[in-house]
């Protein structure tokens, strides 16, 4: 694997030069170019064991490139580069025929390891490539770091048959992942049935989900037509999975083992061929833990996990998901309205515990009851704190407290990925939570140090020594 060769193009020359000089010092031999046609002819000559190219070239698309590399040389691995960071170019990346799918900039270390699995990995046979494009509408939104890591989970699963388990709180758009699976799929022509199980009463949760027979029941006056039934070829969506009965569980589980299900009330066996892909906002674990979820069915449907991140960790989609609700709101009939830089700002800074859902309703909400053509950050601070009343100030400080921990944390990670993580986390995020926590606790006792330092659980010296430290001014005088 050391003798290899890897082929570049990149019309870039300093993504060139990085790559070459990373993957030389790893040992491997490298050939670069900008353009697509020189790729081509050095493929075609026989060169390289791996290629990694960048999606645009200036005199061809990197993706309509691979097809025509795998007829030539099926056994060639290739890795797919690309700006573009949507889930449309991961999944057409992965159609096509590219070994892996890598969005621009990317982690080197995590580039280099690629190129050894790509190496290390014996190379399976051709497979056909899809070369309709279509406009097709995006499913999923977004170009941050955790939202490309979706992007390639989904790309590597949509040809696949796999159970997958979708977690995430609840407006994190688990439904549309689900959808993604099914539309760029290889069962794209069959139906996509979605069933909440929160939504129906636990008493019709089977009949719903296996139909029932005429005379099942009391009511059942005809023969109802189940969602397995509905899905048949197709994928049927599990949804708040965690809201299904015990009794419910266990007809699932030997759906899901044996291939076969009965409807209610009838005695014939009915073969499925069906996906299951599952959603919920539960901890699943630990309802495990109560008694209220079956273990063996938990290990049944989470074959691959999946979880989507809250929209408060991946803030710098909001600008894009805004600009697209606005889109569907004009198509739709509502004015077309545009956000100024700084209620985008303003949006951005919200903690949205409602997720992508609330953000949607908010902007579905400025395009239909305002009139300026502009939207401005007085119209959002009013949405805000009509909609989200100010809190308390206890309120208030947890919150800022969780948003001062969570900053920290992301500011940790994203450095610990390239290898410098900063130090002194600890010092940091206590130093920025002493502040208002000793200040409230002061005005919680109207400026007595005394009891201010019971509350906090500190002895009076160290109190003191905190106020110096951080020069917190006490009102005297108020007992």
């Amino acid at each position: 694997m050391a003798e290899s060769t890897i082929l570049i193009a990149d019309d870039d020359p300093a993504i060139r030069t990085v790559l070459s000089q990373a993957l030389t010092r790893r040992g491997f031999r490298v050939r670069t170019t900008g353009t697509a046609a020189n790729l081509w002819r050095l493929i075609s000559d026989g060169e390289g064991d791996l290629v990694i190219t960048d999606v645009i070239l200036p005199d061809e698309n990197g993706l309509d490139l691979i097809p025509r590399i795998r007829k030539i040389r099926p056994e060639l691995r290739i890795v797919a580069m690309s700006a573009q960071n949507t889930l449309l170019t991961a999944l057409k990346a992965a159609e096509r025929g590219a070994f892996e799918y890598l969005p621009k900039p990317f982690d080197l270390n995590e580039l280099v390891s690629v190129v050894e699995r790509a190496l290390a990995r014996p190379a399976a046979g051709d497979t056909q490539a899809a070369d309709e494009e279509g406009e097709e509408q995006l499913p999923l939104i977004g170009r941050s770091p955790a939202m490309q890591e979706i992007y390639r989970i989904l790309a590597r699963l949509v040809s696949t048959d796999l159970t997958v388990m979708i977690s995430g709180e609840s407006g994190t758009g688990k439904e549309l992942v689900a959808r993604a699976l099914h539309d760029y799929g290889k069962r794209r022509n069959g139906s996509f049935v979605a069933i909440n199980m929160a939504a129906i009463p636990r008493e019709l949760i089977e009949s719903e989900l296996f139909g029932h027979e005429r005379g099942a029941f009391t009511g059942a006056n005809a023969r109802h037509v189940g969602r397995f039934e509905q899905a048949e070829g197709g994928t049927l969506f599990l949804d708040e999975i965690g809201d299904m009965p015990l009794e419910a569980q266990t007809r699932l589980l030997r759906v899901l083992q044996e291939g076969e299900y009965t409807t209610v009330g009838g005695r014939a066996s009915i073969p499925t061929n069906v996906r299951i892909v599952a959603a919920t906002h539960h901890d699943l674990k630990q309802l495990i833990q109560q008694g209220l979820f079956r273990e063996d069915l938990f290990y049944r449907l989470n074959v691959v996990p999946i979880r989507l991140p809250p929209l408060r960790v991946h803030t710098e989609d909001i600008p894009a998901l805004v600009r697209h609700f606005l889109m569907q709101a004009a198509k739709e009939g509502l004015p077309m309205k545009t956000i100024d830089a700084a209620a985008m700002e303003r949006l951005k800074s919200y903690r949205w515990p409602g997720n992508v859902r609330e953000l949607e309703n908010l902007v579905r909400r400025l395009a239909a009851l305002y009139s300026q053509e502009i939207i401005g950050i007085e119209v959002i601070e009013t949405e805000l704190a009509e909609v989200y009343p100010t809190p308390e100030a206890g309120d208030g400080t947890k919150e800022s407290l969780g948003g001062a921990v969570e900053r920290h944390l992301r500011d940790y990670y994203a450095a610990h990925k390239d290898g410098l993580p900063p130090p002194g986390l600890y010092d940091r995020v206590l130093r920025e939570i002493e502040r208002p926590l000793i200040s409230l606790s002061l005005a919680a006792t109207r400026g007595n140090q005394i009891k201010a330092a019971q509350v906090l659980g500190l002895n009076r010296n160290t109190l003191r020594k905190k106020l110096r430290e951080l020069d917190i001014q006490v009102v005297r005088g108020i007992k």
